[in-house]
C-alpha cells in the first residue's frame, strides 16, 4: 500500500493545491464538492451529491462490513499570507486547517482501493463532509446533517485522520479515548440601569457586574473543577457602552466551554449559568443563551489499536508520536458516536516559521500526504478483513 500511495503522490499534491487556491466556506462547497464528484465518477465509484447539504458520498464495493472513511471539505474566513503558487485565489478565504489535503488524501484512498484487483468483500464509504468548521443557521454543522441524510447508515465502523502543522512532518498519533474536547458556547447579556458616569448611584452599572461575571467565571475552572478533569472557560467577546461619560443599560459578551467528560460538562453549564446569576447581587439581572456544540471525539479503543498497529506494520514504530489530547473541537465525534471510530493525527510540519492552524500562515508539508493515504487505505481493508 505504501508503494502504491507513493505513485498517487503527485496526484495527491495536484488535488490539494487546486483545493488550496479555490476555498470555500461552510455549505458554500459547491466547487469543491463538484470536483469531488466528478473524479470519483471518473474512478468508476459510485457517487452521490447534496448529502449533508453540499456534501458528498462515494461507494466502492458492496456485501459484508460497511467502513466509513471521513475527509473534511470547508475553508476558513482567513486572508491567506503565504506567498506560492498555489495560495487562495479568494480574499479572505483560506484553507487554514488542512481540510484541503484532508479531501485530496481521501481522493488518494479512493483511487488505491478502486483500483486493487482483489479487495476483499464489503463496502468502503468514502464522506466528503462539508461545514466542519462553523455551523449553519440552523445550529448544525456538516457531520449532523450528513448522519440525518443518513451517509452513516449501516456503517460498522468510522476512520479518519487530520493534519497537524505543529507535528513533524510523517509522524503519526493515534491514541484510544479523548481527542478533543466537547465544545460549547455561551452568549450572555448582563442588565442594568443606565444613568450619566458622574452619578453611578443613581443607576445599576453593568460594565461593573460583567467584570465580576468574568472573575467568576474564572473561578469555575480554578476553584470548582477537580484539576484532574482539564476543562476551559474563556471568554472571547464583550461589548457595551456608547460614550465615556455614560453608564450603558446593558452589556453582552460571549465565549467558549470546553471539556472532555460529559459529567465535567453537564456541571460546566449550571456554573456558567451560576456566574452570570451573581448580576442579580449587585441590582441587576442576566440572560443567557448556552449553545451546545459536539461532544468530545472519542476514539474507539479497539479501531485505535488497530490503527496504531497498521502504522507499524506499513512505517515502523519509530514513526508513531506521543501527542497530548487537543481541547480543540471536532465534529467527527457525532460520528464517532454514531459507530465505532477513530482519528488519527498526521504530522505535517512544513518548516521552522511558526503556521499554527487558522493562521494566515498556514501551510503543510505536502510529503507527508501519501502517508496519510496509505495508512487511511490499509485500515480499511483489515477492517473489512474483519480485523
Amino acid at each position: 500500500m505504501v508503494e502504491r500511495a507513493l505513485t498517487l503522490e503527485d496526484q495527491i499534491i495536484a488535488w490539494r493545491r487546486d483545493f488550496h487556491q479555490h476555498p470555500e466556506l461552510g455549505f458554500k462547497e459547491f466547487r469543491t464538492a463538484g470536483v469531488v464528484a466528478r473524479e470519483l465518477n471518473a474512478m468508476g465509484v459510485e457517487v452521490t451529491t447534496g448529502v449533508g447539504k453540499t456534501g458528498v458520498v462515494g461507494i466502492i464495493g458492496d456485501g459484508g462490513p460497511v467502513v466509513g472513511i471521513r475527509a473534511d471539505m470547508d475553508a476558513l474566513p482567513i486572508l491567506e499570507a503565504n506567498q506560492v503558487e498555489y495560495a487562495s485565489k479568494h480574499d479572505g478565504v483560506m484553507h487554514a486547517c488542512g481540510h484541503d489535503a484532508h479531501t485530496a488524501i481521501l481522493l488518494g484512498v479512493a483511487r488505491m482501493l478502486v483500483e486493487m484487483p482483489d479487495r476483499p468483500k464489503g463496502q468502503i464509504r468514502l464522506l466528503f463532509q462539508p461545514c466542519e468548521e462553523t455551523e449553519g443557521e440552523d445550529g448544525y454543522s456538516g457531520a449532523w446533517h450528513m448522519i440525518k441524510d443518513g451517509a452513516l447508515d449501516g456503517v460498522d465502523k468510522v476512520i479518519a485522520l487530520h493534519v497537524a502543522s505543529d507535528m513533524p512532518a510523517g509522524k503519526i498519533a493515534i491514541n484510544p479515548g479523548h481527542i478533543s474536547a466537547a465544545a460549547d458556547n455561551f452568549f450572555g447579556t448582563v442588565i442594568g440601569r443606565a444613568t450619566h458616569g458622574a452619578h453611578p448611584d443613581q443607576g445599576v452599572d453593568p460594565i461593573f457586574i460583567a467584570a465580576q461575571v468574568i472573575n467568576a467565571l474564572q473561578g469555575v475552572i480554578s476553584r470548582q473543577r477537580d484539576p484532574i478533569h482539564p476543562a476551559v472557560v474563556t471568554v472571547g467577546k464583550i461589548n457595551g457602552g456608547t460614550a465615556e461619560n455614560i453608564i450603558p443599560d446593558d452589556v453582552t459578551m460571549s465565549g467558549t466551554i470546553r471539556s472532555y467528560d460529559r459529567n465535567v460538562r453537564e456541571k460546566l453549564w449550571a456554573d456558567v449559568e451560576g456566574a452570570f446569576a451573581l448580576a442579580r447581587a449587585f441590582g441587576g439581572d442576566y440572560r443567557l443563551h448556552l449553545k451546545k456544540g459536539c461532544p468530545s471525539t472519542h476514539n474507539d479503543p479497539k479501531v485505535a489499536a488497530l490503527i496504531h498497529d497498521t502504522a507499524v506494520d506499513l512505517f515502523g514504530a519509530d514513526r508513531l508520536f506521543e501527542r497530548l489530547p487537543s481541547l480543540g473541537g471536532e465534529d467527527f465525534s457525532l460520528m464517532a458516536e454514531r459507530a465505532p471510530g477513530a482519528m488519527f493525527m498526521l504530522g505535517a510540519k512544513r518548516d521552522e516559521i511558526n503556521r499554527p492552524h487558522h493562521n494566515p500562515l498556514f501551510d503543510l508539508n505536502e510529503g507527508t500526504f501519501k502517508d496519510g493515504a496509505a495508512l487511511l487505505a490499509e485500515t480499511a481493508l483489515r477492517i473489512l478483513q474483519g480485523q
